[in-house]
Formats: structure tokens, C-alpha cells, sequence
């Protein structure tokens, strides 16, 4: 009995590896945290996670550069070099004593971060821990994410605390350990 002969597995038009097997992990993660806690628990677990990882990501840039701390003008440049390499198009808009805007036109998670605003918090999160860590303070104010529809990111990094009510109410703040 002849069987007809197949391609090679290997060669099928399937899109899976690593990469985007990882993403999509993390999309499937994040979505069931949101669906069974809720957006606001799964967008705090999703911040211990990121913070963990913010303290990772920060000890090897300093070690990497030779300093015990960052200045303003580095923890910026690390913010946008840490993304570019994970994929990222991040880049500083303004820049100030008192904050650091940043503009995004390419998520790390690519298409998998569509609907999952928890996800964002992996940015806020390092981010906030980057930043408060090298300047005593940060607040991370997602103010528009692609992960809810915006053709692009924008994040501030305040690196001051707010002083109207208004203005306090908006980001999530955090502090060096």
C-alpha cells in the first residue's frame, strides 16, 4: 500500500518557534489571570514579575557601565536601548528634570499584547523600578498603549512626586529600595 508522500515536518507553513511561542505563553498567561482575578489583580501580578525583572535589568546596565547608580540622562538611554533589545521601538519624545516621555511604535509582544492591558505592566514595572531605583523616584503613567488599540505607546516617567491632586491620581508611583 503506497501512502502519498508527505513533506517533511519541518517545512509545513506552521508559525512556531521560540519566540512566538514565549509571546503567545505570556498573551495566554496574562488573559486567563485577567479573565479569573480580574484586570486589576492580574495587572498586579504581572508587576511583581516585572519588578523582579526590573532589578535584573537594572543591575546589568550598571554593572555593564561601571556605576553604582544612573543618571537621569542614562536611565533614559537604558529605557530605550532595554526595549530595542527585546524588540521594541521605544523612543525618548521630551526630556526634562522632571520626567522622561517616551514614545513606542513597536511592542515587544507584537501582536499578542492586542486586548491584554496587564501586559503593560511589564513595562511600567521596569521602567518604575529602573528609574526609582537610580533617582530615588518614578511615577509610570501609561497614557496610551498599543495593547488598547493606540496606533502607538506613550509613557511618562515622572521622576518627581506630583503636587496637584489631579496629577497624583494618574500612573503608578515607585520608590528606591
Amino acid at each position: 500500500m503506497n501512502s502519498p508522500v508527505a513533506a517533511p515536518l519541518q517545512n509545513l507553513p506552521i508559525r512556531l518557534e521560540r519566540d512566538v511561542f514565549l509571546r503567545t505563553l505570556i498573551r495566554e498567561l496574562s488573559g486567563t489571570l485577567e479573565d479569573v482575578v480580574g484586570l486589576e489583580q492580574a495587572s498586579g501580578f504581572i508587576s511583581v514579575v516585572g519588578q523582579r525583572i526590573g532589578d535584573q535589568i537594572n543591575q546589568e546596565y550598571r554593572n555593564a557601565l561601571g556605576v553604582e547608580t544612573l543618571d537621569a540622562n542614562q536611565v533614559a538611554e537604558v529605557l530605550v536601548d532595554l526595549k530595542r533589545r527585546i524588540q521594541g521601538d521605544f523612543f525618548v519624545v521630551e526630556q526634562t528634570r522632571e520626567k522622561i516621555v517616551l514614545g513606542n511604535r513597536a511592542c515587544p509582544f507584537g501582536e499578542k499584547v492586542l486586548g491584554r492591558p496587564s501586559m503593560c505592566m511589564m513595562t511600567s514595572n521596569v521602567f518604575g523600578v529602573i528609574s526609582a531605583e537610580n533617582t530615588g523616584y518614578a511615577r509610570v503613567e501609561l497614557q496610551q498603549t498599543i495593547a488598547q488599540g493606540a496606533a502607538q505607546c506613550r509613557v511618562v516617567v515622572h521622576l518627581e512626586p506630583a503636587v496637584g491632586q489631579v496629577e497624583a491620581q494618574e500612573g503608578r508611583e515607585y520608590f528606591a529600595s
